[in-house]
């Protein structure tokens, strides 16, 4: 007979470690139920709610009138689709009905109908519904027995461009306005640049979510109320915009050129008149535009840099009369080639041919490059010296930085330092003409301001107002004498009447005109030579209602125009940046309500020309 195994010891210990083992588990069940019954509840709220941000209205954009809408949001439709809902047939047919409904082609039917065969809980069939196909989809969603099961209308807001452009297949200031993308994200232009201001701050709301991760109705707190976005007025003129567009848009055909550009610009403020290029593009259609050709998209006026040529030689007068180097009537004798670097390099006239001893200021009306080369070896008694002068001048007038008008994307251009890299001779001389160094019309426009308007730098701006706030002129300091800017002025206006080739097309009867030309090579990087018969052609100038005061300044690019006239010295096209120029300045100063009256404290009459230094 077998012995017992059990005792009451061994009971006694089980039944403490029971009680123990329970003891354990209440304590902890109390530490969780009360200790940390807030927590678990905040974890659980988590679990079953949901926090999401929704836009506030975006900001509208007028023009400077306040009256003339050119950007501005809409209520849309977003239409999506829940095919998992549906059974494999009747997804067949929701999606027959709505490619008609839609009115799609056969490609974009073939997508919709890959859409709805899937077993996807949610996917997105169109956005941007107008109005009346939304209302369409509603009626065939309703009844007993609707033709469409399954779909889910969400408003959003659409970013709208409602004013045609002054070319086909465009909308008016695309290149100044930009546009916003699908994530409510300013691209480009002002669009970009004030997408704080314009987007506001985003609803912040709380909302119980269900098993598909949606909120549910009636449960939503608003935790954030956000701001709405700020509207926008521009300095832009909406009427003298269109007249620039159309202008470029002509000139661009009759050139055959790659792209045409103007600006205009009050040198007293920095407000920017107008500010077109061609080719330009339909905002409301970015989506197709960055499939076919983004590069449409960017600005020539702020974002892409070239080699000016000789609209540059205002800024060796600049530099040579600041300094005493000459005086508008020195006499500098004109060799039509001029050897450099011990006979290794060389620059020429436009036309090769000598003119022999003439003054200063013929020689810029003229274009001579060989009297300009000439001038810049003399800024300095060494190569060096003289190479910092011309470096300074450049760098005083805004060049080899940006101009810091209120645009997204600008480039503040290419300008070597010889401080930096020693200046060959031929550097020098070429760098008198506008070759070796890289701009933006922008700084041009902006450096050409300050030598008419008595000598300071104005920062250029789109933007008069952000909401109730108005912009100020941004003064980026005086760059020069009144006296010099009289002079320089004159120098313009030498350059238009004096060779009868500019005067007869660009002086305007009854206004005060003035400005300089440029023709430059282009260089082609990828084939290592100079574009054949394909250059750059740039105007800028200014106009006035009364002697010595200057009411504009508008600067004008033809990219890679082809000329229709080609002999040494002469590369004529149907339309020339000085004819250009004329053609947009007439309109500018004829548009109503535009030039402002100007008050002889801000815009005084000039001085006497000083032909001695006026550079502070």
């Amino acid at each position: 007979m077998l012995g017992r195994t059990d005792s009451r010891f061994r009971a006694l210990l089980v039944l403490v470690a029971f009680v123990v083992a329970a003891g354990s588990l209440t304590v902890r069940l109390a530490y969780w139920q009360v200790a940390r019954h807030d927590d678990l509840a905040a974890m659980a709220r988590a679990q079953t709610s949901l926090r999401y941000e929704v836009p506030t209205d975006r900001g509208s954009i007028y023009d400077r009138s306040g009256t003339v809408v050119l950007a501005t949001s809409v209520a849309r439709d977003l239409l999506a689709a829940t095919p998992k809902l549906l059974t494999p047939p009747r997804r067949a047919e929701v999606a027959e009905t709505l490619v008609g409904v839609l009115g799609l082609d056969a490609e974009a039917a073939d997508t919709l109908r890959t859409r709805m065969s899937t077993d996807d809980e949610y996917v997105v069939i169109a956005t941007n519904l107008e109005p009346a196909v939304s209302d369409r989809i509603r009626a065939l969603s309703s009844g007993d027995d609707p033709a469409l099961a399954g779909l889910i209308l969400e408003p959003e807001a659409v970013r709208v461009y409602p004013q045609p452009g002054g070319g086909p297949g465009t909308t008016l200031a695309a290149h100044i306005l930009g546009f916003v993308n699908r994530a409510g994200e300013g691209q480009y232009g002002v669009e970009q640049y004030y997408q704080d201001e314009l987007a506001g701050t985003p609803r912040a709301v709380a909302a119980q979510r269900d098993a598909a991760r949606n909120p549910i109705p009636d449960t939503s707190i608003v935790l954030d109320p956000g701001t709405p976005g700020q509207d926008l007025t521009l300095t832009i003129d909406a009427g003298l915009q269109v007249a620039v567009e159309q202008e470029l848009l002509a000139a661009w055909i009759a050139d055959r050129a790659k792209a045409v550009s103007a600006i205009v610009l009050d040198p007293y403020t920095g407000e920017v008149y107008a500010w077109a290029s061609y080719p330009s593009y339909d905002a409301n259609d970015y989506k197709s535009i960055a499939a076919e050709d983004p590069s449409r998209f960017i600005d020539p006026l702020v974002s892409t840099v070239y080699e000016p040529g000789s609209v540059f030689k205002m800024f060796t007068a600049v530099a040579a009369l600041g300094n005493g180097t000459v005086t508008p009537k020195t006499k500098i004798k004109d060799t039509g080639t001029l050897r450099l670097d011990r006979g290794e390099a060389r620059v020429d006239d436009a036309d090769h041919r000598a003119m022999g001893w003439m003054t200063f200021e013929d020689a810029i009306a003229y274009s001579r490059n060989v009297v300009a080369a000439k001038v810049a070896l003399k800024l300095g008694k060494t190569t060096r010296a003289a190479s910092q002068v011309l470096y300074d001048a450049w760098r005083k007038m805004g060049f080899g930085a940006p101009s810091g008008v209120d645009l997204a994307n600008e480039v503040g251009g290419i300008v070597r330092d010889p401080a930096q890299r020693p200046w060959h001779q031929i550097d020098l001389a070429n760098g008198a003409f506008g070759q070796g160094i890289a701009v933006t019309p922008v700084q041009l426009a902006q450096a050409y301001a300050a030598m008419v308007n008595g000598g300071t730098l104005v920062q250029p701006r789109v933007v008069r107002s952000v909401g109730t706030t108005e912009t100020s002129t941004i003064d980026r300091g005086t760059v020069m004498t009144p006296a010099m800017s009289a002079t320089l002025r004159k120098l313009m206006i030498h350059v238009v009447t004096e060779v009868d080739f500019y005067r007869d097309r660009t002086v305007i009867p009854g206004f005060e005109v003035g400005g300089k030309t440029g023709t430059a090579q282009i260089w082609d990087a990828d084939k290592g030579k100079w574009k054949v018969n394909k250059f750059n052609y740039s105007f800028v100038g200014y106009i006035a209602r009364e002697p010595g005061r200057p009411d504009l300044v508008v600067a004008v690019r033809i990219e890679e125009g082809t000329p229709t006239v080609i002999r040494r010295g002469l590369l004529e096209m149907p339309v020339m940046s000085f004819e250009l120029f004329r053609r947009i300045a007439h309109n500018a100063i004829n548009t109503p309500d535009l030039v402002p009256v100007r008050d002889p404290a801000t815009s005084p009459a000039a001085p006497a020309a000083s032909p001695g230094p006026g550079v502070p």
